[in-house]
């Protein structure tokens, strides 16, 4: 059995960076907050689609950042939606934001806990959808466990919907995304220091340390498949949100590989759902 490897204070580590770039995040054109609180909808279309119909259901949404997602879903008719997050300020400013767009803490609530307390943290379970990503799974060393604590959450009859980005694109060249320069299999974590944040790289910060893990899809699938969720789809994309490669180019409001080059998937999706009870 994998027994991931974890560094001594990497909990901390990773939360002081969140902590810093949580207000550069509500300002940056990256978030578009402005657009949002007109009405944007920050959702991907594959995920409108995919996830179907919300209405009058509710959602939980794991690692949920500063909780543009997370309203959104209220926004598309979701009866009652609850973000969690490991950091204060995030939380904090998902919890402003909802009230500055009128949803009150009867439609949209958001818990500060690491996703490993969530079953002492979230309120009310379960839920008709578990929800989560973008970016999500990276900053966690157990996969077993994330998906044991995630389909804890799920209702008889609900499921849980993961969109990721494809770790197949952690072991590519960052110059053009065609050649393998790092290991799919790596168990090691990734220790790294950078400036700035992805929503803006000019920004001066601080805390710039971080350790993330690489899960292969099929860690994924199978941790979740482990619980009794059953597999409804894994679907793989060939777009990304933001500029992983330097040769990627906006179109169509993703970043894409150039047209003639061969591709490989950027994202993933999946559904696992929980039978309803008879």
């Amino acid at each position: 059995m994998y027994v991931p490897v974890i560094p001594e204070g990497w909990r901390e580590i990773n939360q002081s960076n969140w902590d810093e770039r949580v207000p550069i995040h509500m300002t940056s054109d990256f978030y578009e907050l402005d657009a949002f609180r007109a009405g944007k909808d920050p959702l991907r279309d594959f995920e409108l689609a995919e996830v179907g119909e919300v209405g009058g259901r509710s959602l939980l949404h794991l690692q949920c950042h500063i909780g543009l997602d997370t309203l959104a879903w209220a926004r598309h008719g979701a009866s009652r939606v609850v973000g969690l997050d490991f950091s204060q300020p995030a939380v904090a400013s998902a919890n402003a934001l909802a009230a500055e767009i009128g949803l009150g803490p009867e439609r949209a609530e958001f818990v500060a806990a690491d996703v490993y307390d969530a079953v002492e943290a979230v309120p009310e379970g379960p839920y008709d959808i578990v929800y989560t990503g973008v970016g999500a799974l990276s900053w966690l060393p157990d996969i077993r466990r994330w998906a044991e604590i995630a389909a804890s959450f799920v209702a008889p009859g609900g499921f849980l919907y993961l969109a990721e980005f494809h770790p197949i694109t952690d072991v590519l060249d960052d110059e053009t995304g065609s050649h393998v320069v790092h290991d799919y299999f790596a168990r090691e974590p990734w220790v790294e220091e950078e400036n700035g944040t992805y929503a803006d790289r000019s920004a001066e910060t601080v805390h710039n340390r971080t350790v993330e893990w690489q899960h292969p899809i099929g860690d994924v699938v199978s941790a979740l498949c482990a619980t009794g969720l059953r597999l409804e789809f894994l679907h793989e994309h060939d777009v990304s949100l933001f500029n992983r490669f330097d040769s990627l180019e906006k179109r169509d409001g993703y970043l894409r590989f150039p047209v003639g080059q061969p591709r490989v998937p950027l994202m993933y999706s999946l559904k696992a759902s929980r039978p309803a009870t008879s």
